[in-house]
């Protein structure tokens, strides 16, 4: 497979798709790591020029791909019950995409040590879904609203509206602690890190990006709290670090959560952040999708502990 160089001519259909997400969608089974090796190697042309990740191809280009020499991967082994679970999980559909609530522990797409993702799943709906891609991602953890396109064209006008900053995300969370209703806002500056073992987690920085989330307080416990999270930018873990460095950090967030809150917490596995809305507008995408009833079940208990 793809131990040949060859040239394709890129359809009108990709028009504006950057060109490592349009090969790693026609290289399907090829490691992420090999595609952006052989970008950077420029091992991969453009009309016979070297190109940059970023680069967005245009209708008529000529994509040349260099020999892989990687053997074709065997078949990825997809239980027949997982895809009936998802199937059962979808809110809407049509001709150019799909809403799933996405279930806790599935990652939105495979990679960095996990071989099955919500879009491969997908792809294994039948002959229909062979070409659908993610529009957004939610951490594997996170449960909820996941918009998922059939068509690039459709793929391509909604990533303008988000780009363009006219899409609407808003998340249910349970916090640690008493979250004050006078705190609506949180605003501060993301930077993205990569530890030593190639994790990525971002942190406060003055030399990161602005992002903002607007909170509402839905419902308190004695320990915890109920949060409404509306996004007002998209950033990386946002949520999750906004919640954290006021100090409630979201219950069973091992990543962002503090030590001694995950000591008293060893019996709580459950990550309780969910998707709840999605909107955007001008494509006629407006979706809510409940959060999962042991969000309710975690507050009862508390009370009654």
């Amino acid at each position: 497979m793809f131990n040949k160089s060859h040239k394709i001519k890129v359809s009108k259909e990709f028009l504006g798709q950057r060109i490592d997400n349009f090969l790693m969608n026609y290289l399907k089974g090829i490691p992420r790591s090999k595609i952006y090796s052989i970008i950077r190697k420029g091992e991969v042309r453009v009309n016979g020029s070297r190109k940059k990740p970023l680069y967005k191809i245009s209708e008529g280009d000529e994509i040349r791909i260099p020999p892989l020499n990687i053997d074709e991967k065997k078949e990825l082994f997809i239980p027949e019950n997982f895809i009936k679970l998802l199937k059962e999980r979808i809110v809407y559909e049509n001709q150019n995409y799909l809403i799933i609530n996405k279930p806790s522990g599935v990652a939105s797409h495979g990679g960095s040590g996990i071989k099955l993702g919500l879009i491969e799943s997908v792809r294994n709906f039948g002959k229909l879904y062979r070409d659908c891609k993610l529009i957004h991602r939610l951490d594997k953890d996170t449960s909820g609203c996941q918009i998922i396109a059939k068509k690039q064209s459709f793929l391509r006008k909604c990533n303008e509206e988000i780009r363009l900053g006219r899409s609407y995300k808003e998340y249910i969370a349970i916090v640690n602690g008493r979250w004050p209703k006078t705190k609506t806002k949180v605003k501060s500056s993301i930077l993205k890190t990569k530890n030593k073992s190639g994790e990525h987690k971002v942190i406060s920085s003055s030399f990161g990006k602005e992002s903002i989330t607007n909170f509402e307080v839905l419902s308190l416990s004695r320990n915890y709290s109920k949060l409404r999270c509306e996004l007002v930018t998209g950033r990386t873990h946002q949520i999750r670090l906004h919640v954290s460095q006021e100090g409630y950090p979201i219950v069973g967030d091992s990543k962002y959560g503090y030590r001694a809150i995950k000591n008293e917490q060893k019996k709580i596995k459950k990550f309780y952040l969910h998707s709840h809305v999605l909107k955007i507008p001008d494509l006629g995408v407006s979706f809510k999708v409940e959060e999962p009833e042991d969000f309710d079940i975690l507050l009862k208990n508390d009370e009654n502990f």
